[in-house]
């Protein structure tokens, strides 16, 4: 039996509402930069939510040739940008030689929705024949990471995590794994979605979730603030390249933070609504804890779901004073959620990514539009304006439909374990 390879990131790419690109993506999130606006992709006029983190002036053709952008939906153009991005960042070039031994773990929790929604349309309108013969390879959630495998002839395992807003945290955990136990050299990994269609987005209406701040779009996502009233709904993806540390040093390649443990747990309670107690979102931080192999006060920074729901903010809040204790109002707090909105699938992957970049930085992003104090919200969630520390191990939440809990754990890299 080997024993367990330690596992880091080498490479990053990144579309968000706020930035496409690390760069420009880190430079919004320091300046506390939203991307939230009224929605252009539909009219929206007739909704009790008008707002929504779009990413703007994205050209797939940047990316890939336009025969292929036209063979995905937005989702799957999103992931095989980033892939682009994050392999050319980790300095990876793909050969028969290694391609076996390349895997793909990919998230989202709504796939092709936008196409569907489309082609339903000219389906009821013109009839099937009218109906674009990609559409069923468009629209299924393992599109991306099969359009991934295609486009960059990846020969390894592919498999896509469906879990709901979990679901991008969910993917790295599964990468972490496969490179520990050997199934896999490197792996691109990550969440991508592009929800923002009509039904969906009304859907989402319907059971109040959204919020229904129209009149001022980047002061509506408000995690942990006294007036927030439901969460943005965002589009983007985040792709990361893992792989054994032993192959990096080999490549000599500049390492961004390694990964130490991941849990993963289920409230077994309700569709939409946490545990109260958020005692399972509690088990599964304490489960990367253990994995990890560290003590609770070797945290010092907590990247967090943050969605900014009244309910999902206070249980988060709460669990994280009964995991660290006294030491919980000690640890910095930050929800990038504030600037870029909720991107479902692809919010755990993209918001690593910002975690990653605290550390490689020495500066924490604010958590912006915090004006208003909760009583049961009373942690310190670097209000407003960004700072200067030194972060050595951060946690990263993320919670979804279905009472899903998971987390993550990353440190800046140490030659010693």
């Amino acid at each position: 039996m080997w024993e367990k390879r330690r596992v880091v990131i080498t490479g990053m790419g990144v579309i968000a509402p706020n930035g496409i690109g690390v760069e420009n993506f880190w430079d919004s999130l320091v300046h506390g930069r939203s991307g939230i606006r009224r929605i252009t992709h539909f009219d929206a006029s007739a909704y009790p939510s008008q707002i929504a983190a779009e990413v703007p002036d994205f050209d797939p053709t940047n990316y890939m040739n336009p025969k292929s952008a036209r063979r995905m939906d937005r989702f799957s153009q999103f992931a095989v940008a980033c892939t682009r991005m994050a392999l050319d960042d980790a300095s990876i070039e793909i050969s028969k030689i290694n391609s076996d031994r390349i895997g793909i773990a990919l998230a989202s929790a709504l796939g092709g929705i936008p196409t569907a929604e489309e082609q339903h349309n000219v389906f009821i309108e013109k009839g099937l024949k009218r109906v674009d013969p990609l559409l069923a390879t468009k629209l299924f959630l393992g599109a991306a990471a099969s359009q991934i495998s295609i486009g960059f002839g990846i020969n390894g395992h592919s498999n896509t995590i469906g879990g709901a807003c979990a679901a991008g945290a969910d993917s790295i955990g599964y990468a972490f794994h496969a490179i520990q136990n050997d199934l896999a050299d490197f792996m691109v990994t990550g969440g991508a979605e592009a929800p923002l269609a009509p039904l969906t987005f009304g859907a989402f209406c319907l059971i109040g979730a959204l919020s229904k701040r129209n009149g001022d779009p980047m002061r509506a996502s408000r995690p942990f603030d006294n007036e927030r009233d439901g969460f943005v709904m965002g589009e983007g993806a985040g792709i990361l390249i893992l792989e054994d540390l032993e192959n990096a040093l080999e490549r000599d390649v500049p390492i961004y933070a390694e990964i130490l443990g991941y849990g993963t747990t289920n409230d077994a309670h309700n569709m939409v609504h946490p545990l109260p107690t958020g005692e399972q979102a509690k088990k599964a931080i304490q489960l990367a804890l253990r994995y990890a192999n560290i003590d609770s006060s070797e945290i010092n920074y907590i990247n967090a779901h943050g969605s900014s729901t009244p309910l999902n903010d206070k249980i988060e809040t709460k669990v994280i004073k009964e995991v660290f204790g006294e030491y919980a109002y000690r640890i910095p707090i930050s929800s990038t959620k504030s600037m870029i909105g909720h991107s479902l699938g692809a919010a755990g992957s993209i918001e690593l990514i910002s975690s990653v970049l605290t550390i490689k930085n020495g500066f924490i992003p604010p958590t912006v539009n915090y004006e208003f104090p909760d009583p049961e919200c009373d942690l310190d969630y670097v209000p407003n304006k960004g700072k200067k520390a030194l972060v050595k191990t951060v946690l990263k939440n993320s919670y979804g439909f279905g009472g899903k809990n998971s987390a993550l754990i990353i440190r800046k890299y140490s030659h010693t374990v």
